[in-house]
């Protein structure tokens, strides 16, 4: 099928009282992201006008909708998934606000089902007071991964690096006991499959890290190394990926040893993520992949303590907007190729 010119984005407003509106918006200064897609927020109309004039943000224009296909380029397009007025309280965490969060995620997220939206870019929720009987998730992955096809991984890219994750939001004294062979072959099957489908690379090359100190020792600083993540590697290779390791992490990354590998894979969410953020702070963006919708958001939270400042950055988003346009293209391209393959046959 002939490519969109643009890329049709749904985008959920996050905790309204961080800095999520006011990244945005700020983005959407920038008319040439209007290029490449067109932007559909989910929120209420009167709440996004009062943020872009608080912000000083007169030359970005709103255009309020009803249903997606009324949805208008070089404009903000806003479905209107509320009624009320609603008091924001910038810079303070409350139940409203978690609230309303999740009514733009979940409208969103509706729409990326239905194919309505082709991508969705996530603003940063509280994980705290979004909690409700509607949403007992630790976060935006594992509430997505119910909704969509599919095991997701999460994944955090750069220009620079990217870093997927075998277990993600679980308390550290519980990470050992969650890596299996099982678990680990899955998710580095799953990277390998992102890395060729979503970023168009050929053969891929993953690094896999090691969960104790210098990798275990053989044993003697741990056994999950030698008993999970050796033969994980090995029965990856087996079957045709290019796994590699397990790496110590901290000599890993200190040696500079990241820049030979399309991705690395570590074992929890801190041990990616430190050196990720590290590296690549304000420019990543947190894909979450694996599934049949694309999903990605800024690499940063809620920002309560500048987000009555007007000091927030929105390169990170800005990266989530590109990003997001580029895996659906790849992603598209990718399919459009494997759709009926040529059989080639032997003379």
């Amino acid at each position: 099928m002939p490519m969109k010119k643009t890329v049709k984005i749904g985008i959920s407003i996050g905790d309204f009282n961080g800095i999520g509106l006011e990244v945005i918006l700020k983005c959407f200064k920038d008319k040439r992201l209007f290029d490449f897609c067109t932007p559909v927020l989910f929120a209420e109309q009167n709440m996004i006008i009062t943020r872009k004039k608080s912000l000083g943000l007169d030359d970005v224009f709103v255009n309020s909708i009803t249903h997606v296909k009324e949805a208008k380029n070089k404009k903000i397009n806003v479905i209107n998934c509320w009624k009320e007025q609603v008091k924001t309280d910038l810079g303070k965490s409350s139940i409203e606000a978690g609230k309303y969060a999740f009514t733009s995620l979940k409208k969103a997220t509706q729409s990326l089902k239905k194919k309505e939206v082709d991508v969705l870019v996530t603003a940063p929720i509280n994980k705290d007071n979004i909690q409700s009987d509607s949403f007992n998730f630790p976060g935006h992955t594992e509430y997505l991964e119910k909704q969509f096809n599919g095991q997701a991984l999460m994944v955090m890219i750069s220009e620079r690096l990217r870093v997927g994750l075998v277990t993600g939001h679980i308390p550290i004294s519980e990470v050992a006991q969650h890596i299996s062979q099982e678990l680990i072959v899955q998710k580095i099957h799953a990277l390998n499959v992102s890395l060729i489908q979503d970023f168009g690379i050929r053969k891929p090359k993953i690094a896999v890290l090691g969960l104790n100190p210098h990798a275990g020792d053989n044993g003697l600083l741990g056994k999950e190394d030698k008993k999970s993540i050796i033969p994980a590697i090995q029965q990856a290779e087996q079957e045709g990926t290019l796994a590699f390791g397990p790496y110590s992490a901290d000599g890993f990354f200190g040696s500079n040893s990241w820049k030979a590998f399309d991705a690395i894979l570590a074992m929890y969410h801190d041990q990616g993520l430190i050196p990720f953020k590290t590296l690549s702070f304000g420019e990543g963006v947190n894909f979450t992949s694996g599934l049949d919708g694309i999903r990605t958001s800024p690499d940063h939270g809620t920002g309560f303590d500048i987000a009555n400042k007007n000091i927030a950055s929105e390169t990170s988003f800005r990266q989530a907007i590109y990003s997001a346009c580029a895996i659906f293209k790849k992603r598209n391209e990718w399919q459009e190729l494997n759709r009926n393959p040529l059989e080639i046959k032997g003379n």
